[in-house]
């Protein structure tokens, strides 16, 4: 029997299993090239914008700038990013210079985190804050909403500069459609009551809040309208390949720079596969994204969109920080005895901290087995969220295979998990 030896990217480092290659079929993106020289190619962008004006052109002198930035969760060099940046900024001899990091729900970072994300330099130098969505002190209610209900309520740090930029990664999203752009601003640096009316049931029910959907996609509409409640005149988002090493920068307008980055990923990105899979195995991405079990979702969800009915997924992810900080969605996930109760819960509470994803995982989990590869999360607490936990891949696979209704199952492998979209 032919066999095949597969890596599949776990933390900072891999997980090896053989694999018969009969009815195996691994998707991997198209190899895109890395840039050579990143933070040369950063100035040059800001100087040559797409659909704007050079950045120093649009700052002027004397003005209060604020800078978003991502959270550790994301593959995203900010750090490489953000010194041309503020060297950009500096020229213009600002009044004042912001770094905001836009955590959304998640929880703020650690100060060892953000001199491994920023760099000791630019933490030392700078005032850095870590956005919370739900301490009053920070935000301000503008009194306004989207058509879609959602309330102006947002960091006043970016609410009071004359300029916000936003630094971001573009990559699939599983229900914004692609990350990057105006998730800058929602829910980045949004209030709780914004975030939860942005990820209700119904908004998250939406057969077009899916990765790469953004056409229709009401997460993605409500998330433009959101992101003119700040003056963001210039973003800078980055695209990465299956190496995790950026590809392309799209410095200017946010929305022509978003959508040439999100054109630019779909061209790579986007990958066919040939047949329904009786068994996915799928990972993170790895490290930064496989932090915790509440990113893992991210993961999951890809495999469920080519998955047979009553499949089974095989999720591998470090989930070194464990939940993440998400104790609500486990609590929401252990509340039912089944994912339609969990569903039903839901619908019937909202709003809830962290129900999307838990009504994504529960929507997956009423057609598919979900088998989890970590060794950062105790296996009670995933056996009761509906998950199974084991240790090891060849277990993983020796229990999938029980699980399938067919002796000689097709398995797919997606080493690079959300970073991906497969299709038929």
């Amino acid at each position: 029997m032919l066999v095949m030896l597969v890596n599949i990217p776990y933390g900072k480092s891999f997980l090896q299993t053989d694999i018969s290659i009969e009815r195996l079929e691994i998707a991997t993106s198209q190899s895109v090239e890395t840039l050579k020289n990143l933070k040369e190619t950063v100035k040059q962008s800001l100087k040559r914008p797409i659909n704007s004006q050079p950045l120093h052109l649009i700052l002027g002198k004397g003005k209060k700038i604020c800078v978003i930035i991502p959270d550790e969760t994301r593959g995203c060099p900010t750090k490489e990013i953000l010194s041309p940046v503020l060297q950009e900024i500096e020229s213009c001899k600002p009044n004042k210079i912001e770094l905001l990091i836009g955590n959304g729900l998640h929880r703020g970072m650690s100060k060892e985190e953000m001199m491994e994300s920023l760099g000791k330099n630019i933490v030392e130098k700078y005032n850095v804050t870590n956005h919370s969505a739900t301490d009053e002190r920070q935000l301000i209610d503008l009194k306004k909403k989207t058509s879609y209900g959602t309330p102006g309520i947002l960091n006043k740090i970016a609410v009071e500069s004359d300029f916000v930029l936003g630094i971001g990664l573009v990559e699939p999203h599983f229900f914004a459609g692609f990350s990057g752009g105006r998730k800058t601003i929602l829910p980045a640096i949004a209030g709780k009551e914004a975030i939860l009316n942005n990820h209700s049931y119904n908004m998250i029910k939406s057969p077009y809040a899916s990765y790469g959907k953004m056409k229709g996609n009401p997460i993605h509409h409500d998330m433009i309208e959101f992101m003119n409640f700040v003056n963001l005149p210039f973003i800078i988002n980055i695209s990465i390949n299956k190496k995790m090493e950026t590809t392309q920068i799209f410095a200017g307008d946010p929305y022509e720079a978003h959508e040439q980055a999100v054109k630019f990923v779909n061209t790579y990105g986007k990958v066919r596969i040939h047949g329904a899979p009786d068994i996915v195995i799928v990972s993170n991405g790895g490290y930064p994204l496989d932090r915790d079990l509440y990113q893992s979702v991210k993961g999951i969800a890809t495999a469920s969109n080519v998955v047979t009915e009553k499949g089974v997924i095989i999720m591998v992810a470090k989930c070194k920080d464990g939940l993440g900080g998400h104790k609500e969605f486990m609590k929401l996930m252990q509340k039912g005895t089944s994912p339609g109760e969990v569903l039903k819960e839901i619908k019937e509470e909202e709003p809830i901290v962290d129900q999307w994803q838990a009504q994504i995982l529960s929507k997956i989990l009423i057609k598919t087995n979900v088998i989890v590869v970590t060794d950062g999360v105790k296996r009670n607490i995933i056996e009761k969220m509906m998950m199974s936990q084991v240790f090891s891949l060849e277990e993983a696979l020796d229990s999938a295979r029980e699980m399938v209704l067919t002796d000689k199952p097709r398995i797919l492998v997606i080493p690079e998990g959300p970073y991906i979209m497969p299709y038929f």
